[in-house]
């Protein structure tokens, strides 16, 4: 497990399209007892494609999900609560650069 943050864990760390990845995350929402968390995710430099939210399942004290990366480039992500507040590394996400 490569832990990127201090509020979220990557495993394993995606490098090629068709990767499955599960990330697990326990920052500021989960701290602040969000009653739902979700991996924001998009592809892509100046402005995100292919956005989604992905509903995270509880486990614990922590919200996860596993992923399928979908193509090569960018993949960026960040999280978010139920009730709209943000967790995306003080407005800048994380990304990883994903390979064919």
């Amino acid at each position: 497990m490569y832990n990127l943050h201090p509020g979220f864990s990557i495993s394993p760390v995606p490098g090629r399209a068709g990767e499955t990845v599960k990330i697990r995350y326990h920052g500021l929402l989960s701290g602040a007892g969000a009653d739902q968390v979700f991996l924001h995710t998009g592809y892509g430099t100046a402005s995100w494609q292919n956005i989604y939210d992905h509903r995270m399942n509880k486990a614990g004290n922590e919200w996860e999900k596993s992923i399928e990366i979908e193509r090569d480039g960018q993949f960026n992500f960040c999280f978010k609560d139920s009730a709209d507040n943000w967790d995306n590394n003080n407005g800048m996400n994380w990304s990883y650069t994903i390979k064919r």
